[in-house]
């Protein structure tokens, strides 16, 4: 069967998020699978190249993020660098505070920075992401907004414009803070996120080793020893409060998984099932390519445009890992805020194409439009505009709750 009879075009007019329903539905090959399970409460595993989710558990969740905040922490100032408003050379003093909060006297993780000694951005960031350093957070958040509570308050503010929501951040190295919350989903994205932008960064995080102050230390991923293909990320904890946490990526033939888990109750245990997670991961999906780069998906309806739908593509070929031998069929559904309103520009993101298995939502890809639609005549901005009115008392006064 095409997949592009997999999908019916969308053709309501409508001012609320639309959907159009996949038409027959797909299925993997016939054989049953064993539902996988893990002892681990909050986890969230996906493929970084298609964005498939390929397990979730408690993925929702608030949860204490505890040391993995630091991941957003190098966002923040990786983001800084590539737009020039920071340089790897660029030298922070370490200040009391970042010396007593995050260093030596804190007895906690830390790259042993010498209090009043100046440490450039460079290694910083390896002080940061290698061996998890509180020390050289902080004064990474001094020296570039002055404080630890601005620094923090930059990084809610960036996780929310790049879509992750649900992140709400309090300091920059992890401290145990009722206000601070994350989700296994949008850590494990936005580490992602962070692979696929910064890859000239990235490679620190694989780093088995760093010395600082003539003190020698190990990179504390467990993961990164296993020959998994482990490169990354972060381990976090701080107490019962969130259990011992671990946000991590592996590449095995050319294919990269990304995997957030919370709440595991020992080390041993969030290692040993962060490597059981990841083997089952790797070896139990297909990939399956729904619909090839500049493919039509389908079409949006238009409001006061040229013409009353316009088609939607995808820039990148769409792909979706299945599971070998599942059973469960695939649906799909093209959804956006429409009637998509004149003009609109070739190339525009309009909509997305959600694949779900189940009541279980797959893959989220981006839907441009295939053509620029431009402002109609105004008979045809008449009668839209009407058709609008209409729709819009029908949804106040028959759709009402």
């Amino acid at each position: 069967m095409a997949f592009r009879s997999f999908f019916l075009k969308a053709a309501a007019c409508a001012a609320f998020a639309f959907s159009a329903l996949a038409a027959p539905s797909l299925r993997a090959e016939p054989a049953a699978a064993k539902p996988f399970t893990t002892s681990v409460p909050h986890v969230f595993l996906m493929d970084a190249d298609t964005g498939t989710v390929l397990f979730e558990k408690g993925a929702d969740d608030l949860v204490v993020p505890a040391a993995t905040v630091k991941i957003m922490t190098a966002e923040l100032v990786f983001h800084a660098l590539v737009k020039g408003r920071l340089h790897l050379d660029d030298e922070f003093t370490v200040s009391d505070h970042a010396w007593m909060t995050g260093g030596a006297p804190a007895r906690a993780s830390s790259m042993f920075a010498a209090v009043h000694s100046k440490i450039s951005v460079a290694n910083l960031l390896r002080g940061l992401i290698i061996v998890s350093g509180n020390d050289a957070a902080i004064v990474l958040a001094e020296g570039i907004a002055g404080s630890e509570s601005a620094f923090a308050k930059l990084m809610t503010q960036r996780a929310h414009k790049l879509g992750f929501n649900h992140l709400t951040f309090t300091d920059v190295w992890g401290r145990d803070d009722p206000d601070q919350r994350v989700t296994a989903r949008d850590m494990a994205e936005l580490s992602a996120y962070v692979i696929k932008t910064y890859p000239q960064f990235y490679k620190w995080f694989g780093r088995r080793d760093f010395t600082w102050n003539k003190i020698h230390q190990y990179n504390r991923n467990p993961l990164l020893a296993m020959n998994i293909g482990a490169d990354g990320l972060k381990t976090g904890n701080v107490g019962k409060s969130s259990g011992y946490s671990l946000v991590a990526s592996a590449v095995q033939n050319g294919q990269r998984l990304v995997l957030a888990m919370y709440g595991a109750r020992t080390p041993k245990e969030r290692a040993a099932e962060a490597r059981k997670i990841l083997d089952w991961g790797f070896r139990s999906f297909a990939m399956k390519t729904l619909f090839k780069a500049g493919e039509v998906v389908g079409s949006a309806s238009m409001f006061e445009g040229t013409r009353e739908y316009v088609p939607l593509l995808a820039d990148a070929p769409i792909k979706v890992l299945v599971p070998r031998g599942a059973t469960d069929p695939l649906t799909a559904r093209i959804v956006y805020t429409g009637p998509i309103q004149a003009p609109i520009k070739k190339g525009d993101q309009i909509a997305r194409l959600q694949v779900m298995r189940g009541k279980d939502r797959i893959l989220s890809a981006p839907l441009q439009a295939a053509v620029s639609v431009g402002v109609g005549p105004l008979p045809r901005r008449a009668m839209d505009a009407g058709l609008e009115l209409g729709i819009g008392m029908f949804r106040k006064y028959v759709l009402k709750e």
